[in-house]
């Protein structure tokens, strides 16, 4: 079992019952888009997140993203950390048929998928001091890096994102908070030529 701190977030009930095998940990379901109409879930939500941290683990397509912006709207961004399942077209063995965007979510995930998501959302292996962010990237520095603000940046961006295993939905802000909150500068910088070098020789 993998203890985590932070309070986990997940949509639904079948995601907690995968996570169960694996965390030692809170685990909290939303019940999807419920949860935008659940003031006491959401106030229960509020309070684990000021006294350990949350970490969102939400499906990789569209309604997870509703529920993820929703979530970090609602909560200070310095108690929150997010964690990414890669985006993986299939269905879960319990469903009839895949989901809307035929994307598999977080309970059809496999075990090393889930915990290289964790991984990389640095929850792992960590003391009881608050982790401070590794990188101190503002947008102004995506700009010069050309992941916004340029004709081909969508393609960058796209480029680096999978490069780095994270779902193709993922913002530009999002982006930032993950880089900064992961990487050092120079690290970032480093994959951002790898990803122009790429580019320039497909």
């Amino acid at each position: 079992m993998i203890h985590i701190r932070e309070a986990v977030i997940v949509e639904g009930k079948y995601d907690q019952i995968r996570l169960s095998s694996l965390l030692d940990a809170t685990i909290v379901v939303t019940n999807g888009f419920g949860i935008f109409k659940d003031k006491e879930r959401m106030a229960y939500i509020r309070r684990l997140a000021a006294e350990r941290g949350l970490l969102i683990l939400t499906d990789s397509d569209g309604a997870g993203l509703v529920i993820r912006n929703y979530l970090s709207a609602s909560i200070p961004p310095e108690q929150i950390r997010h964690a990414f399942v890669p985006e993986i077209l299939g269905k879960e063995k319990r469903k009839a048929k895949p989901s809307k965007e035929g994307k598999l979510g977080v309970e059809g995930m496999a075990t090393d998928a889930l915990v290289r998501a964790l991984e990389r959302a640095g929850v792992l292996h960590e003391t009881d001091a608050p982790a401070l962010p590794k990188g101190s990237l503002t947008t102004a520095d995506l700009m010069e890096l050309g992941l916004t603000g340029r004709d081909d940046s969508h393609e960058r961006r796209n480029a680096l994102l999978k490069k780095l295993g994270l779902p193709s939905f993922l913002n530009t802000k999002r982006l930032l908070e993950w880089l900064n909150a992961n990487l050092t500068n120079e690290e970032t910088r480093s994959l951002c030529r790898e990803v122009e070098e790429s580019l320039k020789k497909a």
